[in-house]
């Protein structure tokens, strides 16, 4: 049997490519696990499913070989009781990997290249940051919304109408209507 699975590390992530990609590496949709979850976790339930469900024979397929797991580590741990199982991998950027000498060996560079790649990206992130905070008004965090002439208008017509009111013929929340009038309440005693 051939599964697949794709996973994003996000719930505002997108997985079509990946199921699009493990689709026409010919796995049928219904056996496709499917997660939005972060590799960091241990506690993917899909996944877990998955490992469960595979038996000696079948082919596990991926997009890439770190939909698997977040580190090296966390990857072999995954991987090599599954070679071990006689169950095969796949990963679409890299190829098939079976139980033998070369196989293993593949793996375990191809993690560790990813594992180079995601300390390579986090120090750029960490120096671009350290530079920006040497410059001149630098802030932290998001910038504060300013509240546009649309929004003081909608507040306006809460002197003839009730929040709920103005909601609803705006198609926005209650709570967002509060937080617009206490930004602007705040920006007059500011």
């Amino acid at each position: 049997m051939i599964y697949g699975y794709a996973r994003v590390s996000t719930q505002g992530q997108d997985l079509e490519g990946q199921l699009e990609e493990l689709q026409e590496a010919g796995v049928l949709e219904h056996n496709i696990y499917r997660e939005k979850m972060s590799g960091k976790t241990t506690e993917r339930p899909e996944f877990k499913k998955l490992l469960a469900k595979v038996k000696k024979g079948d082919t596990i397929v991926v997009s890439k070989l770190d939909r698997l797991a977040r580190n090296t580590r966390e990857a072999l741990n995954a991987i090599e009781p599954l070679l071990d199982q006689g169950v095969t991998l796949r990963a679409l950027n890299l190829g098939t990997i079976e139980n033998n000498h070369m196989g293993r060996f593949i793996v375990k560079i191809m993690l560790c290249i990813a594992d180079m790649e995601r300390e390579l990206i986090n120090e750029r992130c960490q120096t671009g940051k350290a530079r920006a905070k040497k410059k001149v008004g630098y802030k932290e965090g998001r910038p504060k919304k300013v509240i546009t002439e649309y929004e003081r208008n909608i507040i306006l017509e809460l002197e003839d109408l009730t929040f709920q009111e103005v909601a609803e013929k705006h198609g926005v929340s209650i709570s967002t209507i509060f937080r617009w009038k206490a930004k602007i309440e705040e920006e007059s005693n500011g």
